[in-house]
């Protein structure tokens, strides 16, 4: 048999039992996190998404193809929005790549370039195609990749073309992230 304490003044059972599962539930429920993710952010009309080929302002040859199709495969991988024909959308994605940097980035002791950073800044613009208004806008979205030209510890060399395209997802998981989902 358990004993049950007797709260002091009255004498009745104290409830900390009854309340320690309800307690326990509440602290595993908040998981030590401070934010949630969900899709509230997309009204319940949105079902759909258009996503032209990004303008390339660059000189950067056919780097908004590779942009654009990992922007597309985000949606597809994500499943909130079907992609579909500008005509057919209830939200379109538009993008301009305005910036696209390699510089070097770190030196070894001999000052030899040995780590580069590629950068790449596009805007953007999320626009209600049912509502006709602007959902979100950002003129100067930029992500960043940095990668070794020699194999460092863990590491194999990389190449421009793996710091881009390191670059590149950044920016399609940013986009994604500001479309479907509400922090």
């Amino acid at each position: 048999m358990i004993a049950v304490p007797r709260h002091p003044v009255g004498g009745r059972p104290r409830r900390i039992a009854a309340w320690l599962p309800l307690g326990l539930a509440l602290l595993a429920g908040a998981g030590g996190c401070a934010y949630t993710t969900s899709t509230a952010a997309l009204p319940p009309h949105v079902k759909t998404i258009a996503i032209p080929t990004f303008e390339n302002q660059t000189t950067e040859y056919a780097i908004e193809l590779s942009l654009t199709q990992s922007v597309i495969d985000r949606f597809v991988a994500d499943n909130h929005l079907k992609i579909v024909d500008e005509k057919d959308a209830d939200y379109v994605l538009r993008g301009t790549l305005k910036a696209y940097r390699n510089i070097v980035f770190g030196f070894n002791t001999a000052e030899n370039a040995q780590e580069y950073r590629v950068t790449i800044t596009v805007a953007i613009t999320i626009k209600d195609a049912v509502k006709n208004r602007e959902v979100w806008t950002d003129p100067d979205l930029t992500r960043y990749a940095n990668y070794y030209v020699v194999a460092v510890p863990g590491s194999p060399a990389k190449t421009e073309f793996d710091g881009r395209a390191e670059a590149i997802s950044k920016i399609a998981d940013e986009i994604l992230a500001r479309t479907v989902q509400s922090w």
